[in-house]
């Protein structure tokens, strides 16, 4: 597609991602006089609350993933692209992309957010991420591939390198991933592997603040902490990753741990496509925007989701980095597109808080909705029918709940392939660097 290539006369609006935000903004345009084009380097949609249930063996990958195309099936205004998006030329209103030069009307930046290793070339290099599903695979595998090798491994400082998880960062995913790994632990490998000693096999979650869980309640925080280490997981507050070689893991309290293991969580950052000045760039790698989603110094480009950074009143940093954050400004920005279009005012975008929730473990969570906090068995459903709930399609919603009924009852999971061995020097620019 060049520059001119256009079926309609309608203007065209041009959303790069295929996530939440960019979901809702093109479903929300759906029979406007507009014309929408997607662009993605996917050609699906992955549901990330639950890549680390395919990381540690919960659901395959295409439980969690969905065809963009297959969303808008039936959506005439609606066009999709697999293409990279290489930069933004705004002085002439085009996008450089892998598969030429593509023009809007009005553009959105929906990318998201990618690992944020602190500029740490080392932790980049060593530790393992976990934000796309090619990410997730290749965490299951490494996870499975040292398992077995910790089978054969007769030197015991190497054995214990094998069998030591380390998961930095106290946030939903890090807790999660956790929990996740202790439960895989307490009801799964030993059975799978009887000559093990699962007490040899060590879980230690990191934090750097004070409390797992920052952004919920007091009551949350600790009743995760208290799950966790019901579970036999290790938590380390006020610790930080001081360095990290591929054997061995340093942390900011002097303690050095034997690890192959290191699941790295600890923060996020914007995924900014070239062509935006650094200017426009704050805190946590994020674009900001005006109170319209507006991109400061522009008329026609816009952000929305974890890119997008808008200070208010309530939030100084920028909206919390989740799905209905970026859901709730992509239907918004659609109403303002229109009104723009229309020659009509804007309407600033307010966010509407739904609560924040996490699991650890079976029969364990912790919800926040308002003022209202609960955890234990009733949490935990709760979180698994909003987690079903949000899922895109009908068979993935139904694929994910016979598996989660599945590993309820038969405290087994079914996914513990090693479909592609993991080579951490082999990996594609996909898997190592997005």
């Amino acid at each position: 597609m060049n520059s001119q290539d256009s079926t309609t006369n309608f203007p065209r609006v041009v959303i790069i991602g295929g996530g939440f935000g960019g979901i809702q903004l093109s479903k929300k345009l759906r029979d406007k006089e507009v014309q929408v084009l997607m662009l993605d380097r996917h050609n699906y949609h992955t549901f990330q609350p639950l890549l680390y249930q395919v990381a540690t063996g919960g659901l395959e990958a295409d439980s969690i993933a969905f065809p963009l195309r297959k969303i808008f099936k039936g959506q005439s205004n609606f066009l999709f692209r697999n293409a990279e998006v290489q930069s933004i030329i705004p002085e002439r209103k085009v996008i450089s992309t892998s598969i030429g030069e593509i023009s809007y009307d009005y553009l959105v930046v929906a990318t998201g957010s990618d690992t944020n290793f602190f500029g740490s070339k080392e932790l980049e290099h060593y530790t393992m991420p976990m934000k796309t599903i090619p990410e997730s695979l290749n965490l299951r595998s490494m996870i499975l591939q040292n398992l077995e090798e910790s089978l054969i491994e007769k030197d015991p400082i190497r054995k214990s390198a094998l069998l030591n998880f380390v998961i930095t960062g106290g946030g939903p995913t890090g807790v999660e991933l956790a929990g996740s790994i202790a439960e895989l632990k307490r009801h799964v490998l030993k059975k799978d592997y009887p000559e093990l000693d699962m007490n040899e096999m060590n879980i230690y979650l990191v934090e750097g603040s004070p409390v797992l869980l920052g952004p919920m309640s007091k009551q949350s925080q600790e009743h995760a902490r208290k799950f966790l280490e019901e579970l036999g997981v290790i938590v380390l507050t006020d610790t930080r990753v001081s360095s990290y070689d591929g054997d061995k893991i340093v942390l900011s309290n002097n303690q050095e741990i034997a690890t192959k293991n290191v699941l790295w969580s600890a923060g996020v950052k914007g995924e900014v496509p070239e062509g935006i000045p650094m200017d426009r760039i704050v805190r946590g790698g994020r674009i900001k925007v005006d109170h319209f989603n507006r991109i400061d110094g522009y008329d026609d480009i816009f952000a929305i989701g974890d890119v997008a950074a808008m200070s208010t009143e309530d939030y100084p940093n920028g909206h919390p980095g989740v799905a209905p954050a970026a859901m709730q400004q992509g239907q918004h920005l659609a109403n303002n597109l229109i009104k723009i279009i229309n020659k009509e005012e804007p309407e600033p975008f307010k966010y509407k808080d739904k609560g924040s929730m996490a699991t650890i473990g079976r029969n364990r969570a912790v919800v926040d909705v308002g003022k209202i906090r609960f955890q234990g068995v009733f949490a935990w459903f709760v979180w698994m029918f909003v987690h079903l709930m949000s899922l895109v399609g009908f068979r993935n919603r139904l694929v994910v709940l016979v598996n989660w009924i599945w590993s309820y009852f038969s405290y087994d999971r079914g996914t513990r392939l090693i479909i592609r061995p993991f080579n951490r020097e082999s990996m594609t620019e996909d898997t190592a660097n997005k």
